[in-house]
């Protein structure tokens, strides 16, 4: 596993904790809990902490999108991991020029499948598909 996709993986796990405590709570605190005993780098952290910082500076943003493009899921019913990997997935699309875009669809998918549900994959890999085929040649 590479470490920029062990820390993705990290940063979906803070930020899942975050959002299952309701958003209280320091999310620092919560990235500092997870990854006191882990093996990344101090650059894998930096890359982590950027996601996770990212992701919840421009939540509101973010929640838009994903409502955008899976109308027929209300956010609150998207499960967690779902919604964080979503969260995760247009954040790098959007906000982050040195991810390409093809990456950051590829990783959101295979977090989902190893965190999510039998159908994780295939909505993730929809709703971050319409997003990208929406930007054009943005990315």
């Amino acid at each position: 596993m590479s470490s920029r996709h062990l820390g993705r993986t990290v940063a979906m796990q803070t930020l899942y904790q975050w959002d299952f405590n309701g958003y209280s709570g320091d999310v620092q605190e919560i990235f500092e809990r997870n990854t006191s005993e882990s093996h990344l780098d101090s650059a894998d952290l930096e890359f982590c902490q950027r996601i996770i910082k990212g992701v919840a500076a421009h939540k509101d943003e973010l929640d838009q999108l994903i409502t955008k493009f899976a109308p027929e899921w209300p956010i609150a019913k998207i499960t967690i991991v779902d919604r964080n990997v979503l969260r995760i997935g247009i954040y790098e699309l959007k906000f982050d020029p040195e991810i390409p875009a093809k990456v950051a669809i590829n990783e959101a998918i295979e977090i989902a499948k190893n965190f999510g549900g039998e159908s994780s994959g295939k909505f993730i890999n929809g709703v971050l598909g319409s997003i990208y085929k929406e930007m054009g040649d943005k990315k």
